[in-house]
């Protein structure tokens, strides 16, 4: 999925959710989520869209609509250590799309 289509979907409400996936080597991906499925954010070439932080979704994000957002931190067993993860071990942790931390 693009992000003029996950864009579209946002807006249509047909997305559940969106995850933002932490990887090893500081990337984060991010998938939305929608019928139990998950659709990946690729760019025009069909590859992933690499994100740096949380802030840099935020601002890819500004102008879509209000939804559930979740940062997402796969197994560290499975990183570490090479053991098979289980879907339940990852790290799901609601965040706030609209707005950075402010101090």
């Amino acid at each position: 999925m693009n992000f003029d289509e996950l864009r579209a979907y946002a807006i249509a409400g047909k997305v559940d959710e969106l995850n933002l996936i932490s990887m090893e080597g500081g990337i984060y991906l991010l998938e939305a989520r929608m019928h139990g499925s998950a659709y990946p954010l690729n760019d025009a070439h069909g590859q992933a869209v690499h994100l740096r932080s949380v802030e840099h979704a935020r601002q890819v994000l500004h102008a879509f609509p209000t939804l559930p957002f979740n940062l997402v931190h796969t197994s560290v067993h499975d990183e570490m250590c090479g053991l098979v993860a289980n879907a339940e071990e990852s790290l799901k942790v609601p965040i706030n799309i609209g707005t950075a931390w402010r101090h």
